[in-house]
């Protein structure tokens, strides 16, 4: 019995050491495997180089382009009230019509005007009347105290009366001058020219000082206004400094664009939008900019002369910084740190690079510097010129 006990833990002992044996000899086969995995590729020779497409850095002219939603204003529009409680006695115009200005537009009921008129030149007929024959008794007195006929107080005496009635002469004169005035509101005429808006009355209207009878509005030249970043100012209000700056306005997709001046930058900036308010006059004399309407602005505020230009996917940003990847002599991946000037659609105009790289611009995505590449075409590597296009957008 004790024979059979030492048999069976001899046999235990042997199985033990066996399991132990085996397991060691996996886990070395792992950790050969592991420390061979970075280095081996699926043959178990190196890594193959990384497939990329390249480009070459463009060197072309940029315009810095400012791009906004704008909106058509008018230069000036004027609201037209009577100026006097009358009746309309005539409307000389049509709704849409264009005027000149001083051109007559209503007519209003004038009798009471005109027979204020009458009576003040009668008034001041008389007046004038009065004053003549003061004068004449003013001569003559001046005779008789030459004669000694009369006193000097008689003299001095004609001497006030006829100051007194030629200044109610004045006074009629100027009685008269305000009556025709008043006459004068009657014709009402075109302050400017402009196209006439809707008309409120009509012949036998009764109108007073709130009564609006039509507008006027002002359509060549005129205004489109839109608000700028104001990180954009500094270059806007420099390119003011260097003369007329252009803006382009564009009423839809396919419409013509219209160029125009840029007139007006606020004096203040919007705190809370953090934009400015900028105005362009445009010469209309076709009408294709209507008031009210909304439009596209494009300014250019600079021009980039001979910038370096490439594709925006070949830009890579993060931690470490902006950089691109550029194939060198010896097939392999170099960074380098890169400035992005200006963007516009899918390129952009940087600095740091000489112009004569390999840009790499796909397979990027798991390069390390110094790793080797290939180019997947040949002819992925023939310059491409850009076309600049806007960038900057403004609301």
């Amino acid at each position: 019995m004790k024979k059979k006990s030492i048999v069976i833990v001899a046999g235990l002992a042997v199985l033990i050491g066996a399991g132990v044996w085996y397991v060691g000899r996996d886990d070395k086969a792992a950790g050969a495997g592991q420390a061979g995995k970075g280095t081996a590729g699926p043959n178990g020779g190196a890594q193959p180089p990384a497939i990329v497409n390249v480009i070459a850095p463009q060197r072309q002219d940029v315009p810095v382009v400012l791009q906004a939603n704008a909106s058509v204003t008018p230069v000036s529009t004027v609201d037209l009230h009577p100026q006097t409680t009358s009746t309309i006695r005539k409307v000389h115009i049509k709704e849409g019509q264009f005027v000149k200005a001083g051109e007559l537009m209503f007519s209003l009921d004038d009798r009471s005007e005109r027979a204020n008129i009458d009576k003040a030149r009668a008034q001041m007929a008389r007046d004038a009347a009065s004053a003549a024959d003061l004068e004449r008794q003013y001569k003559r007195s001046e005779e008789l105290f030459a004669q000694k006929f009369i006193a000097r107080s008689a003299v001095d005496t004609l001497k006030s009366q006829l100051d007194a009635a030629r200044a109610l002469v004045g006074a009629g004169q100027a009685a008269l001058q305000a009556e025709q005035v008043n006459a004068s509101y009657s014709a009402i005429r075109a302050p400017m020219a402009g196209r006439v808006g809707a008309i409120n009355v009509f012949p036998g209207s009764l109108v007073q000082l709130a009564t609006s009878l039509t507008t006027i509005t002002q359509l060549d030249p005129i205004n489109i206004a839109f608000n700028v970043p104001e990180s954009a100012l500094g270059d806007l209000l420099a390119a003011q400094k260097n003369g007329a700056v252009t803006v382009d306005a564009l009423a839809g997709p396919n419409a013509r664009a219209v160029s125009g001046k840029l007139s007006f930058i606020d004096n203040t900036v919007d705190p809370l939008a953090g934009s400015i308010k900028v105005k362009a006059l445009f010469d209309n004399k076709d009408a294709s900019l209507w008031p009210g309407q909304y439009v596209t602005a494009r300014v250019t505020v600079q021009t980039m002369k001979n910038a370096v230009v490439i594709p925006q996917a070949a830009i890579i940003s993060n931690t470490r910084g902006t950089f691109v990847y550029v194939m060198g002599a010896d097939q392999s991946a170099q960074q380098m740190p890169v400035v992005r000037l200006h963007a516009f659609g899918l390129h952009a105009a940087v600095s740091g690079l000489k112009g004569d790289e390999k840009v790499i611009t796909e397979g990027k995505q798991n390069l390390r510097p110094g790793a080797k590449v290939k180019l997947a075409d040949a002819a992925a590597a023939k310059p491409g010129a850009a076309t600049p296009t806007t960038t900057v957008a403004a609301q």
